[in-house]
């Protein structure tokens, strides 16, 4: 009997021939990623070696990334105090993998590890930060842990009592429709198997829509597979991977696709025709509360977000700008657009896509988590309505409980900014 891919990576890491369902098991992490509340898993951290005689050193300084995202730049002293001290720990510590905004430099940590080649296929990857499953896409096993786990991995190297999950296969077929995305399928995905459909299991993407799709779908992909409740999503490494990898990443050494086994047993099947596919919309208060946006057509907006770790690549930018170039943003709505990183944010820059969104009215943020999580700016206003290409529609996700949030992709968001409602963006532009 074969094994799926989360399988392959966990008996790798845990050292045996192979694993089940069920199993517990330790193994060993390839990279433990954190970004600002790196701060609270350096208390939990030191708190480990209180009373012992061991060196409060980290296992391995290489294998652990530190990112600045969440709150940047810094919007008040207790986090400003809160990166001093992180900056401390990795200079006491040796760790090299750092990114803070720097002119065009650093961003989202889930487009930093990707881009500079961290994540490579086979690697478990841990995260203290949901959307961790994003790196996925490269073949990995990446999941989101607590900042307690990541003090004992930070100390140990490996995830303690970890039980292998199931795994869904997702099949997806037929050619993507005009302008319907990997944001559109992902949102079908979850409204089709519930917030909760894949809690604790593993969703592995194949077929033929997978197999044509650029990596930065793929990566939308296993971001928002969190949001089914998954431990992890997982495309197969191919040769788009190891075409990112070389071409992107700056990755020289040799790599190696990784797939499941032929006989490999899943939990479930999940088959989806992409061919008839209408664009998506994830409508308040749940990600699963999805909607074809011919549904929910002619709702009022106030603001609209571009950007996040989900849809913030250069692509994501480029179909946007495509959208608003020569037009203008409605009178009345306010467009914010979050390039993913400083590279991004560079090359939109170069290529002619920000002067096209600035010129259209859009509001070019710094790189990084912004308005989407709800800390720092973008808040939205009692009673406003926001359209975003970000994965979470919470009450108050976006500093507001009394605000509504939809989710879509970046083409439905830059033909609703045009009109200042949601709009179809197939019936507009070429």
């Amino acid at each position: 009997m074969g094994m799926t891919i989360a399988e392959k990576i966990l008996a790798r890491a845990s050292g045996r021939a192979r694993v089940q369902p069920g199993e517990i098991v330790e193994p060993a992490v390839d990279l433990a990623m954190s970004h600002e509340n790196a701060a609270l898993v350096i208390n939990q951290f030191n708190e480990i070696h209180q009373g012992t005689d061991l060196s409060p050193k980290v296992w391995n300084p290489d294998r652990i990334a530190l990112i600045f995202d969440h709150r940047v730049p810094a919007e008040s002293f207790k986090t400003a105090n809160n990166q001093k001290k992180i900056r401390q720990f990795l200079a006491a510590q040796g760790i090299r993998k750092f990114h803070e905004i720097r002119g065009d430099e650093g961003g989202i940590c889930h487009q930093i590890l990707p881009e500079n080649g961290y994540v490579r296929p086979g690697y478990l990857v841990v995260g203290t930060d949901s959307h961790t499953t994003s790196h996925g896409a490269l073949g990995a096993f990446a999941m989101g842990i607590g900042a307690t786990e990541m003090a004992s991995i930070w100390a140990l190297g490996v995830v303690l009592n970890l039980e292998v999950p199931a795994t869904i296969r997702v099949h997806m077929h037929g050619r993507l429709p005009h302008r319907v995305y990997a944001k559109d399928l992902i949102l079908h995905l979850i409204g089709r198997v519930t917030a909760n459909g894949a809690t604790f299991k593993v969703l592995e993407f194949h077929g033929s829509t997978i197999e044509r799709m650029a990596l930065s779908g793929r990566l939308t992909l296993c971001n928002m597979s969190v949001e089914a409740g998954a431990t992890a999503g997982i495309v197969p490494a191919d040769q788009e991977t190891l075409r990112y990898l070389k071409q992107e990443a700056g990755v020289k050494e040799r790599l190696a696709p990784l797939d499941a086994d032929g006989d490999a047993v899943y939990d479930q099947t999940v088959d989806i025709d992409v061919a008839g596919l209408e664009p998506q919309i994830a409508c308040p208060h749940a990600v699963d509360n999805v909607k074809p946006v011919s549904e929910v057509a002619g709702k009022r907006l106030d603001q609209i977000v571009i950007g996040s770790c989900t849809n913030g690549r250069f692509d994501d930018l480029e179909i946007a700008a495509r959208i608003l170039r020569g037009k203008k943003v409605a009178p009345g709505v306010r467009l914010l657009v979050f390039p993913a990183s400083g590279r991004i944010y560079r090359r939109a820059m170069d290529e002619g896509v920000i002067q096209a969104l600035a010129r259209s009215g859009a509001v070019i943020m710094n790189s990084g988590c912004g308005c989407c999580l709800g800390v720092h700016q973008g808040a939205l206003a009692d009673g406003d309505v926001a359209l975003a290409t970000t994965n979470r529609n919470f009450k108050g996700r976006m500093g507001n409980p009394n605000a509504e949030v939809y989710l879509c992709s970046p083409a439905t968001a830059a033909m609703s900014a045009i009109s200042g409602r949601i709009t179809d963006p197939r019936k507009g532009g070429s």
